[in-house]
């Protein structure tokens, strides 16, 4: 009656945390797989440490590549693997090529699959993301909509109703959880004003004029709005400012690089910052959650709560636009609303936990 958990990037190791808790409090055997997807450091090894999570049992070792390599070789490497120890059940939390190539592994080699974060949608369908996770919801038996607006759409898209599960989400869980221990981080940028940035995703990295124009939009909020910047910058945001030589946007003693810093930090510096920036699917709904306003540099948001009740206001990656939202959030009145209870009241985790019990007995 054994569970594999498939893993392989920062979020997902970070949805682990509760996960985690919730199946060892039903007495569920389970193991985890790490893709290997993510292997720096700080975007792998410091949340094992921090989160005390279980060591991998496995380790694929993928490495970076294109999205064709990366899920490729999870399919190669992975599935041999289920033939042999014929999990019972295989739970992929997230949107990654990670999540994707442990799904599809699993259904090839005849193993049912749960998708935690099941049925968010952007509606861009150029994002690698939205076509990772509408592809897992089509071939997962088991699917854990965190929101009604997930369940919604995995009912409109025609998924058996009998399959999805409203739980809750996992990543409230962790905060509600994890709150004290985030309460004991030290943020030597607790005697100012800042904004906490955080930039990843291709389309905003990998556009030599769009990473420009959202540089030029972090130096304007630093130097027109009187705030520091305070960004722990992801290696391959590093790594196209450095290959696009834009380092000189970042030029401003009131712009503070950071390298990527760990989830009980980082929830503490969105905790005490002003305001949010981001693009991040994961840091806006955490910014929600800890009731700080967030500027998305997105055209759309799977989160759509989070703007609704006005504590998200989307920008495009353009630096007047930038400027604009962060005065419109900063002086925007959201609507008093408990994050909790949207999210399933710290108890999403022990929801997916009963549910995969049930399941597998």
């Amino acid at each position: 009656m054994t569970v594999s958990l498939i893993v392989g990037t920062r979020p997902q190791l970070i949805k682990l945390y509760s996960l985690v808790w919730a199946l060892r409090r039903k007495d569920i055997d389970f193991y985890v797989v790490h893709t290997g997807q993510h292997y720096d450091y700080g975007l792998d090894g410091v949340f094992f440490e921090e989160l005390g999570l279980p060591k991998p049992k496995f380790y694929l070792g993928v490495g970076s590549g294109s999205h064709g390599y990366q899920v490729g070789s999870i399919l190669t490497r992975l599935e041999p693997l289920l033939l042999r120890e014929k999990p019972k059940l295989v739970i992929v939390p997230g949107d990654t090529n990670s999540a994707l190539g442990g799904a599809l592994a699993s259904v090839k080699a005849g193993v049912p699959v749960a998708h935690v974060e099941a049925g968010l949608r952007s509606r861009l369908p150029f994002m690698a993301e939205e076509i990772n996770r509408v592809l897992i919801d089509h071939m997962s038996s088991i699917l854990f909509a965190p929101t009604v607006y997930a369940y919604e759409n995995l009912l409109r898209e025609g998924i058996d109703l009998s399959k999805i599960f409203l739980t809750g989400d996992v990543m409230a869980d962790n905060i509600m959880m994890l709150k004290n221990e985030v309460e004991k981080i030290r943020n030597e940028f607790s005697d100012v004003e800042y904004a906490y940035v955080t930039i990843h995703r291709a389309e905003n990295t990998d556009n030599p004029s769009r990473l420009s124009e959202v540089l030029e939009g972090l130096r304007y909020v630093a130097e027109k709005l009187d705030l520091e910047i305070v960004f722990p910058m992801h290696p391959r945001t590093r790594k196209r400012i450095k290959e696009y030589s834009l380092e000189r946007k970042l030029t401003n003693p009131r712009i503070h690089i950071l390298k990527p810093v760990s989830y009980l930090r980082s929830l503490r510096l969105q905790k005490d910052s002003r305001i949010v920036i981001t693009d991040s699917g994961g840091v806006q709904k955490e910014a929600f959650i800890l009731n700080k306003p967030v500027v998305t540099l997105r055209e759309t948001t799977e989160w759509i709560e989070t703007v609704e009740y006005g504590w998200n206001i989307l920008a495009k990656p353009i630096k007047e636009s930038i400027l604009d939202a962060v005065k419109k959030a900063l002086h925007a009145k959201p609507v008093a609303v408990d994050p909790y209870k949207l999210y399933g009241e710290g108890k999403a985790s022990l929801r997916i936990a009963q549910i995969v019990k049930d399941f597998i007995t």
